[in-house]
């Protein structure tokens, strides 16, 4: 791993003025600002090949295998660093509570988040098919030839500080499950056991720490976008145009599947009880999570950018920001936004984050004084407790005497408003 140096301020400071959205336009949205950043990359090159989001930092990975972190709400850049052969294949980042996973070519990367430090690096068995998924103690990925891998974070790191793990890493593979084509979609870990589908047309359930398969779901047609996991349910899109929900524990299906008519390739969303999903040409559909039913649909929006509680921000057909009211879908205002080409999907919080296939990086939020901390979506326990201020006025064991009744203002509003 070698560290990058910054790209040019002055560089920075005269492309700015002519990508970043205008103070002007956002605030016509009831938007604002939080901070923008340039990615470490060489821009004669290079382009952005994936950004992956969580609830602490962003990591946006070049072509050429060079990677950034930024800290999620400061913008504050935490570390640059290549990573492999440049120009080497890679897939998307992960992460967990700690630690930032990697794979590229064959190897994967395992470094701190939040300083950059290199923990260790492991060569794969074989060239990994998708992004991996990872748990506190185990990571899992699948491979071309339908196999689904499951290492030992914990053995992984002993190892590596004994100096051991170039050797003897196979010691750190816990369990190899075989299917009968390759993996297409990134497994799902939820704790207890993992998902994944297969271009078998079936969806696997396996027991996390060991290869003993919990169910296997057939489908008609083959999984055609990856599966989303949310408050233990499975949300599968298949070549069939219909979008299946099924109980992640068991195998069976909460609801009819939900016919769309369209090919569905884009990740269906899941935010409270509201599902949406995005087919080719399809515009987008509203589902109830509980009933699978569709609830509205809009014409026109492309693909999934970030929801706040009574806001979705989608994509139309040539990159503009669409803003819709997430009780009806009814259009609030559109951005033109074409410049920023990455738009991360963040499903996770309430902050819109977009990136220029530069690197420039600018993250978005809805203005007021009850939007500085971001929603949690997925893991709302986040949010931090806010403190109860005790009175101004010292208050007696006494009970107080009623104060008289004062009259209201004509206007309806409370005296000092």
């Amino acid at each position: 791993m070698a560290s990058l140096s910054p790209a040019p301020v002055s560089a920075q400071q005269g492309i700015r003025g002519n990508v970043l959205p205008s103070h002007t336009m956002l605030r016509r949205h009831g938007l604002v600002r939080m901070w923008w950043g340039q990615a470490v990359l060489d821009p004669s090159r290079d382009v952005i090949a994936h950004m992956s989001v969580d609830e602490d930092v962003v990591v946006m990975q070049s072509s050429s295998g060079a990677v950034t972190a930024f800290d999620n709400e400061s913008g504050r850049r935490l570390w640059s660093a290549q990573l492999g052969p440049r120009d080497a294949p890679s897939q998307q980042a992960v992460t967990n509570s700690d630690f930032a996973f990697i794979p590229a070519a064959r190897k994967l990367y395992c470094l701190n988040k939040f300083s950059g430090e290199l923990l260790w690096e492991l060569k794969l068995p074989r060239t990994p098919s998708t992004s991996p998924a990872v748990s506190d103690d185990q990571i899992f990925f699948g491979s071309h030839d339908g196999s689904i891998y499951a290492f030992d974070l914990h053995r992984i790191r002993e190892l590596y500080l004994k100096n051991e793990l170039a050797k003897w890493g196979f010691l750190a593979r816990q369990w190899r499950f075989k299917t009968g084509k390759q993996i297409t979609t990134p497994p799902i870990a939820t704790g207890r056991v993992v998902n994944f589908a297969s271009l078998d047309n079936s969806l696997y359930s396996i027991t996390a720490g060991s290869p003993r398969l919990q169910w296997q779901s057939e489908t008609d047609s083959p999984v055609s976008a990856p599966v989303t996991y949310h408050s233990g349910f499975l949300y599968i899109a298949c070549e069939d145009f219909n979008l299946y929900c099924l109980n992640a524990e068991n195998g069976n299906s909460r609801w009819q599947p939900f016919p769309s008519g369209f090919p569905i390739r884009r990740t269906p969303r899941v935010i409270g009880q509201q599902v949406f999903i995005f087919p080719d040409a399809g515009g987008l559909f509203a589902l109830s999570a509980l009933t699978g039913k569709r609830t509205w649909w809009r014409h026109g929006v492309r693909d999934f950018v970030g929801s706040s509680i009574n806001r979705l921000y989608g994509t139309d057909h040539v990159g503009n920001v669409v803003i819709l009211r997430r009780v009806d879908g009814a259009v609030l205002g559109t951005m033109p936004l074409r410049q920023f080409g990455v738009k991360y999907a963040n499903d996770r919080t309430d902050r819109l984050y977009m990136a220029t296939n530069s690197g420039m990086i600018v993250a978005i939020r809805e203005s007021g004084a009850d939007h500085e901390f971001p929603v949690y979506h997925q893991n709302p326990d986040l949010l931090p407790i806010l403190p109860e201020f005790a009175p101004e006025t010292p208050q007696s064991d006494a009970p107080a005497t009623p104060a008289p009744a004062t009259p209201a203002p004509a206007n309806g509003n409370a005296a000092g408003n």
